[in-house]
């Protein structure tokens, strides 16, 4: 597809770049998604930061496939969420708005925080917070005037009440019983041994790989078993749930009713996170109503991309969080 060629409907493109790869989907406003694919190569970050050469390499050839597919003749409206947009995306602004329009015939553009897109897909335009958490974790508001975040700063720097951080906080507590320090655990030092070994060898395992922090949160759901039978670790849920309600104060709005919503790979945990958390955003956030999020950061990226092809999108722009040049 070339954005000479005009057979077939006019439709959209959304895509959710993340640390697992790309899925794209195309559609049509008003009849949704008609077909969806996707990578399991995630873009690559250099020095530049965010690729757009490897992020198109990828990409094109979907698309045009998808377009196929669902007999669609251009992608008239395009939609990127990617991981890192924030602070790495300098050069998807500079280079993907002229390689949409000559690939795809995009004459309407949008490029979004994967935060945002989570956020539009959990809650769509409506003011609130939205609290996103996996391996790592970034909480997300808006009062429809402008964009606010808390942490999302990693593993090292933050990400505090993520998968990575319980997993972390876990092996401590393993390791603090291994030693026979207080604040250690016994179940937990039997699962870790489990997992990973005669725990003395977890450093020289751990600390070399550059998958840090996916290893560290490989342990969470070993923390959420342990918790229902073990103080130290419900504590350490405990203490997640008090980041992340900390983290969805910082950005939700303070007047009116906002909805806040949670997205993510961690909430499966289920009861052993979420009772501490909704104690948590109840004490903090009494003015706010937590809320069944709506999608992922797909279904988000497909809702901006339907409003943005009405001429209705209602979010607020900052060049930053969410381009729409």
């Amino acid at each position: 597809m070339t954005a000479r060629e005009d057979t077939g409907a006019a439709g959209f493109l959304a895509v959710d770049s993340g640390g697992s790869g790309l899925r794209v989907t195309v559609g049509v406003p008003g009849r949704g998604p008609l077909a969806q694919r996707e990578s399991r190569e995630p873009v690559r970050t250099g020095a530049g930061g965010i690729d757009p050469g490897h992020l198109l390499a990828q990409l094109t050839p979907l698309a045009r496939d998808l377009a196929a597919e669902a007999g669609l003749g251009r992608l008239e409206t395009a939609v990127v969420g990617a991981a890192g947009f924030a602070t790495l995306g300098d050069a998807l602004r500079a280079e993907l708005p002229g390689a949409f329009a000559r690939d795809f015939g995009a004459r309407r553009v949008a490029l979004a925080a994967d935060a945002v897109t989570a956020y539009v897909g959990a809650l769509g335009p409506r003011p609130g917070a939205v609290v996103a958490a996996g391996t790592g974790l970034i909480a997300v508001g808006t009062d429809l005037g402008g964009w606010r975040r808390a942490d999302g700063w990693g593993h090292l720097l933050g990400d505090c009440g993520s998968g990575a951080w319980i997993g972390r906080a876990g092996l401590e507590a393993a390791l603090r019983a291994h030693d026979g320090r207080d604040g250690g655990s016994a179940a937990l030092l039997a699962r870790a041994e489990e997992k990973f070994g005669p725990l003395p060898q977890l450093p020289g395992l751990l600390y070399p790989r550059t998958d840090r922090a996916a290893v560290l949160a490989s342990f969470a759901p070993e923390v959420a078993a342990c918790a229902p039978d073990d103080p130290v670790a419900a504590g350490v849920l405990r203490a997640a749930a008090r980041h992340m309600a900390e983290s969805a104060a910082a950005v939700c709005p303070a007047s009116g009713a906002p909805s806040i919503a949670l997205t993510g790979g961690l909430f499966k945990m289920g009861e052993p996170l979420l009772g501490p958390l909704d104690e948590e955003l109840a004490a903090r956030l009494p003015h706010a109503r937590r809320v069944v999020a709506d999608g992922d950061p797909l279904h988000g990226a497909v809702r901006i991309a339907t409003d943005l092809a009405r001429g209705t999108l209602a979010l607020p722009a900052d060049g930053t969080m969410l381009y729409v040049p």
